[in-house]
């Protein structure tokens, strides 16, 4: 989100050079410059005991593809905490261990996407209202079942048998 007006006072903007930043809306009534704003949202990919993935359907999102557990951050936590979130909200499932491996700009809509790997153990789904269903499904199998190469969600897997089945 590109700012136009002040948020605190209301004025227009202009542009003014700070840096290396080169033109940034700059309220001179506050002194204040005002970056542009984008959300962030996690993405997790939830592997268990027996080597599987945790594959979310969720058919407002896709109808040809599975996803990996995702959702946008919310104001005051930070990735991890609204990863562990995320994974609880839409599948019941705690996760032991979330590790940050990477972050995906997902230019559709101009969110960024903080990427974990993680595990958890086995146990049966309480999904939310937003999941249509979930399986466990094997890592190297689910490759082929989410958005294709470039996503976020095939990256994750990528980097998970990069570093597991060398």
């Amino acid at each position: 989100m590109r700012f136009n007006y002040c948020p605190d006072c209301g004025s227009k903007l202009s542009e003014k050079d700070l840096g290396d930043e080169s033109a940034v809306p700059f309220c001179t009534s506050c002194n204040e410059p005002h970056f542009d704003m984008f959300p962030c949202s996690i993405i997790a990919l939830i592997v268990n005991e027996f080597e599987e993935a945790l594959l979310l359907r969720q058919k407002y999102i896709s109808e040809k593809y599975y996803n990996l557990v995702s959702g946008f951050m919310k104001p005051g936590e930070t990735a991890e905490i609204s990863a562990e979130r995320e994974v609880y909200e839409e599948t019941g499932i705690k996760p032991k261990s979330l590790n940050l491996v990477l972050t995906h700009w997902f230019d559709p809509k101009g969110v960024l996407m903080i990427g974990f790997i993680g595990r958890a153990k086995k146990t049966d789904f309480v999904l939310s209202k937003e999941v249509d269903g979930a399986e466990w499904i094997p890592v190297k199998k689910a490759k082929n079942m989410v958005h294709p190469a470039g996503s976020a969600a095939h990256d994750l897997i990528d980097r998970y048998l990069d570093k597991y089945y060398k």
